[in-house]
């Protein structure tokens, strides 16, 4: 019972980050799969992708509705990032784990001081598609490189790189989360890893639920509460992990 609990009550938490601030999903579902419900780290990835793309597809209607998510930047940031991610991460599986951590804290928080910086001026329309592709690209690397990433690194970059406002890049990064979480589910076909329904099932019925409030609380944030929210997140993540592995 103490399990479920805990599994409804990070349901909720990931999807309130998913909803509100359109990322932030696998970087706080793994960790609590595995600290919490006593998940492997095989398990806990594999069962957080599933959480995040039913999340994710769930908070993206909402977002559609509002007019919230630019389509053609989304796709080709997303597309042009799926070859580079499977490269890199077939070359970061030589590397020790505890590079790849300190790699990925430092990039989180990178993206988050850049969030934090005062905002220049962003367009409403979608950017050109060269520009978008080579961001998804690059993001694509980092991501594959380090494991997990999404719309954790995703709103940053449409935020910073695509110059996005921050609620249009919330609902875009969603979309990129869909397609990501799909390649990766995909990927992993076949593995034959048993997870455990009894703690999964309501982890992401919790998350989708919390999915809708998030939306919802959003909409009382100005974009820029809304933005310098999710680059605390990132910085507290990074520490976390940082804490985690060398304390």
């Amino acid at each position: 019972m103490t399990v479920l609990l805990l599994a409804l009550l990070a349901g909720a938490v990931v999807g309130l980050a998913l909803g509100g601030l359109g990322g932030g999903g696998s970087v706080l579902a793994v960790p609590a799969l595995i600290y919490l419900a006593g998940f492997g780290a095989a398990e806990a990835t594999t069962a957080s992708l599933i959480i995040v793309t039913l999340t994710s597809l769930t908070a993206l209607a909402g977002h559609t509705r509002d007019g919230n998510v630019a389509w053609r930047t989304g796709l080709l940031f997303a597309g042009a990032g799926i070859v580079p991610a499977v490269l890199a991460g077939a070359a970061a599986g030589r590397l020790p784990q505890a590079v790849l951590t300190l790699a990925f804290a430092l990039v989180a928080a990178g993206a988050a001081l850049r969030m934090l910086r005062p905002a220049r001026t962003v367009t409403t329309g979608e950017v050109r598609p060269v520009k978008a592709g080579a961001a998804g690209a690059g993001l694509g690397a980092v991501t594959g490189f380090l494991g997990v990433g999404g719309g954790f690194l995703a709103v940053p970059a449409l935020v910073g790189v695509l110059r996005l406002p921050m609620r249009r890049a919330v609902g875009t990064s969603l979309l990129v989360i869909v397609i990501n979480s799909l390649a990766a589910l995909a990927a992993r076909a076949g593995s034959g890893l048993q997870l455990d329904w009894a703690v999964v099932a309501p982890f992401t019925a919790a998350a989708i639920l919390g999915a809708w409030d998030g939306k919802r609380q959003a909409k009382k944030l100005a974009g820029p509460t809304l933005q310098r929210v999710f680059a605390y997140l990132l910085l507290a993540v990074a520490l976390l992990m940082l804490v985690d592995t060398f304390v």
